[in-house]
């Protein structure tokens, strides 16, 4: 028999305890770095994210208004915990017009969007990184036009590659696939999956309802912004704030959804860390 048992297994779960805590990922939170470990980081990384989700914006009466906000902090833990990447701190403010009816925070001005956006990786181009990803949980057309502006004017004026990466980017065929509901895009089946599965706590299924609106499938070309009108003469008339059929939604397809977005997401993590690196001068 061992004579001093507790000892000896107090000294195997501390060295256990001691790598498990060294245990490093491949990428990295900017803000959890000292700045002398910013300074070396920021130069020699091959790609930093500049990530944008809206910390308070509607998504019908059965979600919580951080909806955005969550799918971009998920995406962004599975690229620190795959690549070498470093995350910038969150943008959690933006451009919502098709939303502003409803309670929430916005930065209702585009050009100023587009501005805070812009210095925030103007300020990243000063430490000399490689390249900058915009990741925009919002879609391409809406919020994503002035993030895409800003991206545009740092590759032009500064010649630092950059990328806007929306959530209609990581949407596939496949993903679509897993939609049973008629139609929908806004707190509907898919992204109350999602946060069935991120959040469930946070969840009032017993509010969810099916709401397709007025709206009919566009058969023309165009651009067509939409809104979520809270006025009863407005085409766009809502009362709940959604469109689509929540209640198919369940956790296990939101599981799903989210693998088959990560896949996409890192597909253009690595796919943009590997293009060239020439700058421009200024």
């Amino acid at each position: 028999m061992f004579k001093r048992p507790v000892p000896f297994l107090v000294g195997l779960i501390s060295i256990f305890l001691m790598s498990v805590g060294s245990a490093q990922t491949p990428g990295d939170y900017l803000g959890e770095l000292t700045w002398t470990d910013a300074e070396l980081r920021l130069r020699e990384t091959p790609v930093v994210v500049i990530p944008f989700g809206g910390g308070a914006k509607e998504h019908g009466p059965h979600l919580p208004m951080n909806a955005d906000q969550k799918v971009m902090e998920y995406l962004c833990r599975q690229a620190v915990d795959s690549l070498d990447v470093v995350i910038a701190p969150p943008i959690l403010h933006g451009w919502f017009p098709a939303f502003r009816g409803f309670p929430g925070t916005e930065v209702a001005e585009p050009d100023v969007f587009e501005k805070y956006v812009f210095e925030v990786a103007m300020s990243l181009v000063q430490q000399d990184v490689k390249r900058i990803v915009f990741l925009n949980t919002g879609i391409a057309k809406a919020t994503g036009l002035p993030i895409s502006i800003a991206a545009r004017e740092i590759r032009t004026q500064t010649g630092t590659p950059t990328l806007v990466v929306s959530w209609d980017d990581l949407e596939t065929a496949e993903v679509e696939a897993l939609k049973t509901e008629a139609i929908g895009g806004h707190a509907g089946e898919l992204e109350t999956s999602i946060n069935l599965y991120l959040q469930p706590e946070l969840v009032h299924m017993d509010r969810a309802v099916t709401d397709y609106g007025d709206r009919e499938p566009k058969d023309y070309p165009g651009y067509k912004p939409g809104r979520l009108a809270r006025e009863s003469v407005d085409p766009g008339y809502t009362e709940t704030g959604l469109f689509g059929d929540p209640t198919r939604a369940d956790a296990e397809k939101g599981r799903v959804a989210l693998e088959m977005l990560t896949r996409r997401w890192l597909q253009a993590l690595r796919g943009f860390s590997e293009a060239a690196t020439e700058r421009q001068t200024r």
